[in-house]
């Protein structure tokens, strides 16, 4: 199940076709910032492969986001996701530099969000953000996510925003 195309966005499972603008996005300093580092190609084609993975057992993971006329974006889905000892949804989003600042990412995450409340039936959706980035922040907040708890990952402490549905 894939969210329904918004006013101006369509969404598709990623493949191995999209490696090289997963590579581009994905190794990209300017959207990687708050990553620990930008990913390699190799690195991008373990992540289509962990969401072709998501696909296959739980139904979603993290999509291409397209224009309507089929301009690659960036990406954008849900995947499960370990939060302080739980798993939870979240809502997760990246887009081109060149692209970023129009609107795409509040836009497409919302879909996501709907997606997530009416088709999967979840009660709580979280996005988990480094504290320094701002712009994700707005996306979340821009689509009712407020601030949950502070998490403890891998790469650095990061911010829980969350949205209840029940």
């Amino acid at each position: 199940m894939i969210p329904p195309p918004t006013a101006r966005l369509r969404f598709r499972e990623m493949t191995a076709a999209d490696l090289g603008n997963m590579a581009a996005l994905l190794g990209d300093p300017a959207v990687m910032t708050y990553y620990p580092a930008p990913k390699t190609r190799d690195e991008a084609l373990g992540w289509i492969a962990w969401n072709e993975k998501n696909y296959t057992e739980h139904g979603h993971g993290l999509w291409i986001v397209e224009s309507l006329a089929g301009t690659f974006l960036g990406d954008c889905g849900l995947t499960w996701q370990d939060v302080n000892g739980r798993t939870e949804l979240e809502v997760g989003y990246h887009m081109r530099v060149d692209v970023q600042g129009r609107g795409y990412a509040t836009e497409a995450a919302a879909a996501c969000r709907d997606h997530a409340r009416d088709e999967l039936r979840v009660q709580e959706l979280v996005a988990i953000i480094h504290p320094d980035n701002a712009a994700s922040r707005r996306v979340a907040e821009k689509i009712g996510l407020r601030d949950v708890e502070d998490a403890l990952r891998a790469d650095g402490r990061r911010k829980v925003l969350g949205i209840s549905f029940g």
